[in-house]
């Protein structure tokens, strides 16, 4: 087992990585406050590790219940989050009850948008079970639902009180959704961090393989990664935003399409190829660097063009983005491999151009 901190202080919280997880009461207990808790999972995941979870923590003489959400990016909605509040209201939580996600990034961030609001807060455990959401959703506290104009448009800042990431969970996942959490993998290396960049151009195949010490290495090193970057911005006011690369052209991309027709990885992977067009046209990078990035996207299985929607759906679907302040829309964008900048002074003409040249 790997562990690293996320230090925010006396909300500061630990995340555990490794094989077994499930099973290891040791480690949950510390974070419930009292010994009641439910689980938020949904009908894909649930059948598969509910019940281990649930016979872990009723060893350790924890009240447990449960609820199961309908699977898929589609169902991140009010009506969905309202299945949550049920099942509180219904079985008498309190507001010491703890509320634990076990799934990928949509139980998570609704498990942990209905732990922030229940009761204003509930103790809040993550046991991610996909690669995106151990490496990048779970950590930090983000936590929403989506609306018709935009995703990730309501919700709240709420951390857990810990990150469980049993790699165990990885050997049920579909080759698909493996691909789409490497798409949040290779952005870090990225933003921030070239030395990882060039070892998953070295190693991508055997984190693709599910090899046992490259898997866990790169969950480890994006981890830690994310865990600094909200240590030092924990409400996004500055550094966190570079998190987001490619994820402007990217939730464009989602909400245009309908929620679930693209993965989210997939989503942010074309967006990140947008993004380093547009950091080419501004005359940051080379067309070597592109063709780089996007050797890699497509040696992890991911798209690197978008979807014809037509600039005009993008622009306004982009309008729509969180980072958008004072009417200007701010993207993050590459000045080199390994070093995000977040700017607000890119010409819409190569904005424009950017999304024109990488979709198909």
């Amino acid at each position: 087992m790997r562990t690293l901190n996320v230090a925010l202080g006396d909300r500061a919280y630990p995340i555990h990585i490794g094989p077994g997880l499930l099973t290891r009461a040791d480690l949950l207990l510390p974070a419930l406050k009292t010994p009641r808790a439910i689980i938020v999972t949904n009908d894909l995941v649930g059948p598969l590790y509910l019940q281990t979870l649930r016979a872990t923590l009723e060893g350790a003489g924890v009240r447990v219940s449960s609820v199961e959400l309908p699977d898929g990016e589609s169902h991140k909605d009010w009506m969905t989050l309202n299945l949550i509040f049920d099942a509180l209201l219904e079985g008498r939580c309190e507001r010491s009850t703890t509320l634990i996600a076990l799934g990928g990034g949509v139980v998570g961030d609704m498990g942990g948008f209905a732990a922030a609001t229940y009761q204003r807060g509930l103790p809040f455990i993550q046991v991610p079970t996909t690669l995106l959401s151990q490496v990048d959703s779970s950590v930090g506290g983000k936590t929403a639902i989506n609306h018709p104009l935009g995703k990730n448009m309501i919700g709240a800042f709420y951390q857990p009180r810990l990150v469980l990431a049993d790699t165990a969970t990885l050997g049920t996942l579909p080759p698909r959704e493996l691909a789409a959490g490497a798409a949040e993998v290779i952005k870090y290396g990225l933003i921030r961090d070239r030395e990882f960049f060039v070892w998953l151009e070295a190693n991508l195949e055997r984190v693709m393989a599910r090899d046992p010490e490259a898997l866990a290495h790169a969950i480890e090193r994006s981890c830690r990664n994310k865990a600094e970057v909200v240590a030092a911005d924990e409400t996004e006011q500055g550094e966190r935003a570079l998190l987001n690369l490619g994820h402007t052209f990217g939730h464009a991309i989602e909400t245009g399409m309908g929620y679930g027709e693209w993965l989210h990885g997939e989503a942010v992977a074309a967006g990140t190829m947008m993004a380093a067009e547009l950091s080419r046209r501004l005359g940051w990078l080379g067309e070597a660097d592109v063709a780089r990035i996007g050797a890699l996207f497509e040696r992890a299985g991911l798209p690197v063009w978008g979807p014809v929607l037509g600039v005009d759906r993008y622009l306004d679907l982009m309008s729509h983005d969180k980072k958008v302040e004072a009417g200007r829309l701010r993207l993050v964008l590459l000045r080199s491999i390994g070093q995000a900048v977040l700017h607000a002074d890119a010409p819409r003409e190569d904005i424009a151009a950017a999304i024109a040249a990488r979709c198909r």
